[in-house]
């Protein structure tokens, strides 16, 4: 265990040397509330300690030792979304997600969870970085399903007083039928045409078991584009969910593991559609920052991750689209626009369709509540996001909603259905692949 850090004023720091909060980004915040106004808890809780001026301040009392992590800190370093908006309103550029994550990291190393909360963590970590046990878990909820057992759970409200974790769980669930069957991608895709790139393409966790038809359509739009697409069939978890909650160690192996996977790819860029995993991976040389034989590694890696949308915007191609009759209104994932500063991209996208119309969602960089495993983990706060989400989804008059994270996609489905709203959801590549396949191609 590394040891505690000295402080200026002879205390003993709450956090240890090893990958500690950074002085330097704690000391850039000037405390201006600029992100007040943009961030989602403090929109909801109205708590001074749950803004990321509070947070910044706490983090940086139990750095000088002044507080230690009670319950209290870790409850404010965790009611946080880790959505970033205050990052995109900050005129300091101050790194709040990498604080954040640290400040996390040292909770899990020096924190006692309550068991009920211990449990909980370890079977969210033991299954949803893993597809494989994820399908399987999948297929044995499925088989209860006949029974009927879940449903009398579900509407004596028994298994919301047993869990409400578990009971979000459900509910987030897609009506069976609603999931087909993945497919296994061919590990190389050749590109129609010219080839005017080699990319490779991470399946995910979530994306690979519950939406295989996004990571389908987004073979065949790169390879319509021109691209060779390579999946590499050793890939495994990103390590997103673990870096967003302090689980550091687990997600460098995990950053390390898609590293090496990739460069035996040898591409010339590394695609994601899922905006978790696309941040995390443009900043693995900020997780693995202490590790000298892999931050070079990391930086050269992370420099080529591309999320779809920016990579396809990015080729200018001349494709022929065919019409796509849809009124359809863009949802920001937060790790998406905040965390890889990627907006104008998938309009752009989308806009290039012919016959789909494209409407404005206010408040689009408002959270849906979903944030990793958050709404998971807090779901009654997560569920007061995700009304405020739907009201703004119900103005639109839309018939779909697109979102390039398949988190926000599970959440704003789920709320959609709670509330009978006749809207889809889906991923803008999928929309593209409509589009290419209505012209022909």
């Amino acid at each position: 265990m590394a040891t505690a850090a000295a402080t200026p004023t002879g205390r003993t720091s709450a956090f240890d040397r090893h990958d500690a909060p950074e002085v330097e980004k704690v000391l850039d915040c000037i405390h201006c509330g600029f992100c007040l106004p943009t961030c989602p808890t403090y929109l909801v809780l109205g708590n001074e300690m749950d803004n990321p001026r509070g947070r910044i301040y706490l983090i940086r009392l139990a750095s000088e030792g002044q507080i230690g992590l009670t319950p209290n800190f870790v409850k404010h370093m965790y009611s946080c979304l880790l959505c970033r908006a205050c990052e995109t309103a900050c005129p300091s550029s101050v790194q709040f997600g990498s604080l954040m994550e640290a400040a996390r990291g040292q909770v899990e190393r020096h924190y006692a969870r309550p068991l009920a909360e211990r449990w909980l963590r370890r079977f969210i970590f033991s299954l949803f970085p893993y597809p494989e046990r994820t399908r399987r878990a999948l297929a044995l909820v499925r088989l209860s399903q006949w029974t009927g057992v879940p449903a009398l759970l579900r509407g004596t409200g028994l298994l919301k007083a047993l869990s409400r974790s578990l009971a979000m769980m459900d509910a987030l669930l897609p009506p069976p039928g609603a999931v087909p069957a993945a497919r296994p991608l061919p590990e190389v895709t050749p590109a129609q045409g010219p080839r005017r790139a080699r990319v490779g393409l991470l399946t995910g966790c979530v994306q690979r078991v519950l939406f295989g038809a996004v990571n389908e359509a987004t073979v065949r739009v790169l390879a319509r584009s021109g691209c060779e697409v390579v999946v590499p069939p050793e890939q495994g978890c990103c390590g997103s969910l673990q870096a967003h909650e302090g689980e550091l160690e687990p997600a460098k192996a995990f950053a390390r593991r898609t590293i090496e996977v990739f460069e035996r790819a040898g591409v010339d860029a590394v695609i994601v559609n899922a905006a978790g995993c696309g941040s995390v991976m443009k900043e693995y040389h900020d997780l693995l920052r202490e590790d000298a034989a892999w931050r070079d590694r990391a930086a050269a890696f992370s420099k080529k991750v591309r999320d779809v949308s920016q990579f396809l915007v990015g080729l200018d191609g001349d494709a022929r689209l065919g019409d796509v009759r849809l009124t359809v209104t863009y949802h920001d994932a937060c790790h998406l626009v905040h965390g890889q500063k990627v907006r104008t991209e998938p309009r752009a996208l989308l806009k290039r369709i012919p016959g789909l119309r494209l409407v404005d969602l206010k408040e689009s960089e408002f959270c849906c509540g979903s944030a990793g495993i958050y709404n998971l983990v807090e779901p009654e706060l997560s569920l007061r996001y995700l009304d405020r989400k739907l009201d703004r989804i119900a103005e639109t008059g839309a018939e779909m909603v697109v979102s390039g994270n398949p988190g926000c996609n599970l959440q704003i489905a789920m709320g959609l259905r709670q509330r009978r709203l006749p809207i889809r959801t889906g991923h803008p590549v999928e929309l593209l692949d409509l589009a290419y396949r209505a012209a022909g191609r």
